[in-house]
């Protein structure tokens, strides 16, 4: 692909895919004469981690560059200025950067625009809001600042903020960083560290609190709408059911996929994936800890998991329903659906996020500046 944006058009032979086991351990071959490519933009992005679509009727793609910019792509161009740029107010080294965008419900009505960053001067995570300018394709630079959130250490600051079917905004937090999450901050229900937030954003200032929020009557911070979690790096909401899945990253062994729920406790330290960490053994006597839906070991090249989409668009039927995620370092890509996970793609991409466009078709985010979509020319086939 050169220096150049590409699309790759990768044809999923859904049939010829066999089933894997539950930790992935098998690497079925994909055939190279299985995938297309087509060029549609002559750009190459910096450092991308995002991309959605914004919840209008201008069928416009918004690309976050981790570096400090939102880029618009329109048709079949990249616009020539960012939406939105705040480089200098960033700290963007490891993991660090503009990580997440999420549009109001009522963007069309109200212009409000919603991101995550960890700031320059103490690497904090900042949820702030910005409104669109008078011209609909760039942002007011005026920022508005809904919480700020210390972070004891370099890594694991999550990242991804979304709006929910409820209205509410969600933010998944890491566990603060360094390894083994030392301070079990995932555990500890005073801290926001480790876990899913739900905050209502419509209240002002600076944002109201959910009242059936789990320990909104209980101890512990009326923010938290779940716990348990290490690095919730990419999480999406099912857009025919609400459900809420999130893709964890794991320590030194495994990998998870959770659907998560109000007030539920996923483990982690206590556990990596479903199996013993902090203590070492005995772990499974705690009551009240969540298992995840499905997991994989770093084997063959994998080491991160990245989050996705239940697929609901209407290009692919026979994915329609399957959980669609994927690994940074291997650039692998499943399907989870009705307890089998079968890899669906081996790609060369490092995968820092999957997208949906405004009529839930899928896209794959390449940290090497790529943005690609997923198409099938098998229509009639069961995963």
């Amino acid at each position: 692909m050169g220096n150049r944006l590409a699309s790759l058009r990768l044809w999923l032979g859904l049939m010829m895919l066999p089933s894997l086991a539950w930790g992935l351990s098998g690497k079925p071959e994909i055939s190279t004469s299985s995938l297309d490519s087509q060029t549609i933009i002559n750009h190459r992005f910096s450092k991308p981690v995002f991309v959605t679509a914004s919840p209008d009727e201008s069928h416009r793609l918004f690309v976050v560059e981790q570096d400090g910019r939102i880029l618009i792509i329109k048709g079949s161009t990249v616009l020539p200025s960012p939406f939105l740029n705040i480089a200098e107010k960033l700290s963007t080294r490891g993991e660090r950067g503009l990580l997440g965008l999420a549009f109001h419900p009522l963007f069309s009505d109200n212009g409000r625009v919603f991101v995550n960053y960890t700031r320059a001067e103490d690497r904090a995570t900042v949820i702030a809001e910005y409104h669109v300018s008078s011209n609909p394709n760039q942002a007011d630079p005026k920022e508005s600042v809904l919480l700020v959130i210390p972070q004891p250490y370099g890594n694991h600051n999550g990242g991804m903020i979304a709006f929910g079917p409820d209205h509410y905004l969600y933010i998944g937090m890491g566990d603060g960083g360094a390894g083994g999450d030392p301070k079990n901050y995932a555990q500890n229900r005073n801290e926001l560290l480790g876990k899913v937030l739900r905050i209502d954003v419509d209240p002002h200032p600076p944002y109201g609190i959910p009242p059936d929020n789990p320990l909104v009557n209980s101890p512990g911070r009326p923010e938290i709408f779940a716990w348990g979690l290490r690095n919730p790096w990419r999480f999406s909401f099912d857009r025919k059911t609400g459900d809420l899945w999130a893709g964890d990253v794991g320590q030194n062994k495994w990998e998870e996929i959770n659907v998560v729920t109000k007030g539920k406790n996923y483990g982690w330290r206590l556990l990596e994936g479903t199996h013993c960490f902090d203590p070492e053994t005995h772990c499974r006597n705690i009551p009240n800890l969540v298992d995840p839906v499905t997991e994989y070991a770093h084997e063959q090249g994998r080491c991160s998991v990245t989050g996705g989409y239940v697929y609901r668009g209407a290009k692919i039927p026979a994915l329609f329903g399957t959980y669609v995620f994927g690994d940074f370092c291997s650039g692998e890509i499943w399907g989870y659906r009705e307890g089998t996970t079968r890899l669906l793609l081996d790609t060369t991409l490092q995968i820092t996020s999957f997208g949906e466009d405004w009529a839930g078709e899928l896209y794959v985010v390449g940290y090497g500046g790529e943005i690609v979509e997923i198409v099938s020319r098998t229509v009639d086939s069961k995963l």
